[in-house]
């Protein structure tokens, strides 16, 4: 599988506040190997388990070129596609759990597809998985954690 893991942030550690939502909102910076040589397009997929209305989307980044093994703090790379978040606006939406409502896990994945996905902008994650069916040749998962 692919390794994936953040400069930011530790597997199963706090997510910096500047990555949350009400404040700075920038994406955390992640790093992966083991993409397979066949792979022929990578997306990056972030979801919370946790969100008292089911699992809520916080961003799907899709059409990443194979060669890429990372993103800077911030970054959405030109040729990239910006999906939908469940925030209703494309590109990264950090983490804002409800006040009160404990610990909340945040997973980022990305995923290595054997053909083009052919995502476009304000794809949802349900269609990232569609996409995916068939194609998927690994997937690397990092989980962060935060709370207000």
């Amino acid at each position: 599988g692919i390794e994936l893991r953040s400069p930011s942030f530790g597997d199963h550690h706090p997510i910096p506040a500047r990555h949350a939502k009400d404040h700075d909102n920038l994406s955390p910076a992640l790093a992966w190997s083991g993409v397979p040589k066949e792979a022929a397009e990578l997306a990056v997929l972030c979801e919370d388990p946790d969100a008292p209305r089911g699992t809520f989307t916080h961003w799907v980044l899709a059409a990443l070129q194979p060669t890429v093994t990372g993103l800077a703090e911030g970054e959405s790379p030109a040729a990239a596609v910006e999906g939908r978040n469940d925030f209703g606006q494309e590109g990264y939406g950090g983490p804002m759990p409800p006040v009160g409502h404990g610990l909340h896990r945040y997973v980022f994945r990305v995923f290595a597809a054997s053909a083009p996905l052919g995502l476009v902008a304000g794809a949802s994650a349900d269609d990232l998985r569609r996409a995916l069916a068939g194609k998927e040749l690994a997937s690397g998962t990092l989980v962060g954690t935060y709370q207000r």
